[in-house]
């Protein structure tokens, strides 16, 4: 087993380009039972502060590592309970490096169900199959073959126990893993993905109506295009690769002496083996491997756009109005103030011509100004054009300065009618549950967000069709580094929220809301000891991405860990500083004053590496502060653009709403997201969008295409 786990540390070591010191110590730390959050925020000097992604992605590897050794174990097992193991297949198998390897390596070992093949071995033609591989020129395989005849077994004549060991010999050969490895190899760089249509009707998949392309080069998005248009019944799929040259390398590869009478039978099995079944297993093998590809590679894409989502800036101070569009059924308006706290809700008729829009005015108007409503977010699904336009007009008679914003809604109607919102909202039914959300979103996007499965919130693509558990793991993964990297107020959190925060589950995260219910604010996070199921290892991985302000304990509300709290206290003695002095926030000169005391220096006394030293000095000067709040502002509205007012060239704020492999959807104040392409982003190549662009960002566009009739617009992000 030490021997394993050294070939794991080597490999890993290897493939991250890390020192052999960071790897072992960074494996010890999740066998430990540390969180990825923790081990990136407090234990940067034992990993060489690598990254919440690349732990992650570590971990992902790690894992899978070791999934590898444990078959490698179980395949030896199993190939020596049938005494076939030999010295060849043991280095086979220790040179393996991927699953389908082992597998590859199984193959002739594996039981299998009732094949040509073995009604032939049945037969006894197994015999005869060895004879004509042996390749003899002396031997006569048709004479050989008459002695192998036997009507009981079916074997009625020679050409029958011919036909029977080609089948044994084809067999032989698809199960050679040398010659699997090589062809999947050969067809994956030489090989076509093929489309064609299977039905007369027209639909978005006709681009793949009539479509190949190389295997290596198919785009992620293409590839999930084509699988989701077959599943769906427009296309069918196969992977066309040249039969000659493979039944070549096959032949090549088993016939050393061409003038033997048994070569031509040996031909035949090859080709035989290839087209019956090799290739159909390699196909679902590529294939298999190709959705795996591109789904963990929007997977990413997800997780980035999602990560961009959350960590949108919060629009702090402002009493905000929910506003869900609707149709027949009305607008739902909740207004909320600062804290969220709902204040009023309504139903306003204003997106159909048949609505009265005079007494909506009327109701929206009073609300706003009984509530001193500053801002008004529009939730973006149906109805939302019609709603913008209403608002703006509204916006333009009301004598004060108010705006809206375009808030994104999806998953709004999956958290509505959750068990989570009737139990915060009981007195409210689902529709203006939205409302409220939709309020909440714009105050505060992550705290509103990590109430929605992950899954519902629309900034992905073909996320339906992939593997949901995948899916769901990598989600979560992103809302709890989002949460984590933010830092959570302790006395405020909903149960949502805390469930995220590292070392915490759903049941501990309720047990401090009782808790919290029970006893009051809590004063210092060394309290959340007394929380039922909070041991001493949840509170060493949760403490410090925990915030209490106004606290008996100035350390609480900064990201510096409780186990860093004497660290941090003889630092500020040091350098002359007091808490006071952190309370005032008059410590803006600490790093200053740590470079000029040497850090080094400062670290040895201290007791605690430099990297420590650093964060601890960061946390202290952003006491209280949020992250996201130093990144580029919403864009906020006040009157409406239509798309008769767009005209090429012209340069607009917008903001991405969603991130995909060709390129990103940009709001620009239009209904329509305009789409700018990839190659239209910026001057330089680019792999991917996300090189450039995440989920919020606040850019310039310029205007290059307008189609009123498709509702399409082209927009670029150079020379805006």
């Amino acid at each position: 087993m030490d021997n394993t786990n050294g070939q794991i540390i080597s490999f890993l070591t290897e493939e991250f380009g890390l020192r052999t010191e960071q790897v072992t110590n960074t494996v010890a730390l999740i066998d430990a039972g540390n969180t990825i959050p923790f081990i990136a925020r407090y234990r940067k000097e034992a990993t060489g502060a690598l990254s919440d992604e690349i732990l992650r992605d570590f971990y992902d590897r790690l894992n899978y590592l070791r999934n590898l050794a444990d078959k490698k174990e179980e395949i030896a097992r199993l190939i020596k309970e049938q005494d076939a193991f030999t010295q060849e297949i043991s280095e086979a198998i220790q040179s393996a490096s991927t699953l389908s390897e082992i597998e590859d390596i199984y193959r002739p070992f594996r039981p299998k169900r009732r094949t040509r093949a073995t009604i032939a071995k049945e037969k006894g033609l197994e015999p005869l199959a060895s004879i004509i591989l042996e390749q003899n020129p002396a031997d006569d395989i048709n004479a050989i073959a008459d002695g192998y005849i036997d009507i009981v077994k079916g074997v009625e004549t020679a050409s029958d126990a011919i036909a029977g060991a080609m089948d044994i010999i084809a067999e032989i050969i698809s199960d050679n893993a040398q010659f699997r490895g090589d062809i999947r190899v050969r067809t994956v760089n030489e090989g076509l993905i093929v489309s064609k249509a299977s039905t007369d009707k027209d639909s978005v998949y006709r681009l793949y109506y009539n479509f190949s392309e190389p295997i290596k080069k198919i785009a992620n998005h293409r590839l999930l295009a084509i699988n989701r248009g077959e599943k769906e019944g427009f296309l069918s799929v196969k992977i066309d690769m040249s039969e000659d040259k493979i039944n070549d390398y096959l032949i090549s590869s088993l016939t050393s002496k061409r003038e033997a009478p048994s070569t031509k039978y040996i031909i035949l099995a090859a080709q035989d083996s290839y087209k019956r079944l090799i290739a159909p297993s390699i196909a679902t093998e590529i294939r298999n491997m190709l959705t795996e590809n591109a789904e963990e590679a929007s997977i990413k894409v997800f997780n980035q756009n999602l990560s961009g989502l959350l960590l949108q800036p919060p629009i702090k101070g402002k009493t905000v109005m929910g506003f869900d569009p609707g149709y027949r059924t009305g607008c739902k308006v909740a207004v909320v103030d600062e804290t969220g706290k709902v204040l009023d809700t309504n139903v306003v008729y204003c997106t159909l011509d048949t609505h009265d829009k005079t007494q909506a005015k009327k109701i929206l108007a009073d609300m706003i100004t009984e509530h001193n409503v500053n801002l008004i977010s529009i939730g973006n699904g149906t109805a939302s054009k019609e709603s913008e336009i209403f608002i703006a007009d509204l916006l333009k008679e009301i004598g004060r300065e108010i705006f809206y914003i375009m808030t994104n809604e999806a998953g709004a109607s999956v958290y509505s009618a959750s068990k989570l919102a009737s139990e915060e909202f009981p007195q409210y039914d689902v529709s203006l549950r939205s409302a409220v959300s939709i309020a909440r979103r714009a105050q505060d996007p992550l705290a509103e967000l990590v109430k929605i499965d992950p899954k519902s919130i629309g900034v992905g693509q073909y996320q339906h069709d992939m593997n949901q558990k995948r899916l769901g793991e990598a989600l979560c993964g992103v809302v709890e580094s989002c949460v984590n990297s933010v830092g959570v107020d302790l006395n405020t959190a909903s149960p949502s929220l805390l469930s995220y925060v590292a070392g915490i589950n759903k049941t501990v995260s309720k047990n401090i809301i009782a808790y919290r219910e029970e006893n009051g604010r809590f004063n210092m996070r060394k309290e959340l000891l007394n929380v039922p199921k909070l041991g001493a290892k949840a509170f060493e991985q949760c403490a410090g991405f925990l915030r209490i302000t106004d606290g008996d304990e100035i350390f609480d509300n900064t990201s510096v860990h409780p186990e860093s709290y004497k660290a941090a206290d003889k630092l500020l003695q040091l350098l002359g500083y007091t808490k006071e002095d952190v309370l005032s926030g008059n410590v803006s000169d600490l790093k200053h004053k740590i470079t000029a005391a040497g850090t080094a220096k400062l670290a040895d006394l201290l007791d605690i590496g430099e990297i420590t030293l650093t964060d601890i000095a960061d946390s202290i000067i952003k006491k209280g502060r949020d992250p996201r709040d130093e990144l580029t502002q919403p864009v906020l509205r006040s009157d409406i653009l239509s798309m008769e007012d767009l005209k090429p060239d012209m340069v607009l704020t917008g903001t991405v709403r969603n991130v995909i492999d060709f390129g990103a959807f940009i709001d620009i104040g239009v209904h329509q997201d305009g789409l700018v392409h990839i190659s239209q982003i910026c001057d330089r190549y680019i792999k991917h969008p996300t090189d450039v662009l995440s989920v919020g960002d606040v850019v310039q566009v310029r205007v290059l295409e307008i189609d009123a009739d498709k509702k399409r617009i082209s927009l670029s992000m150079k020379e805006a």
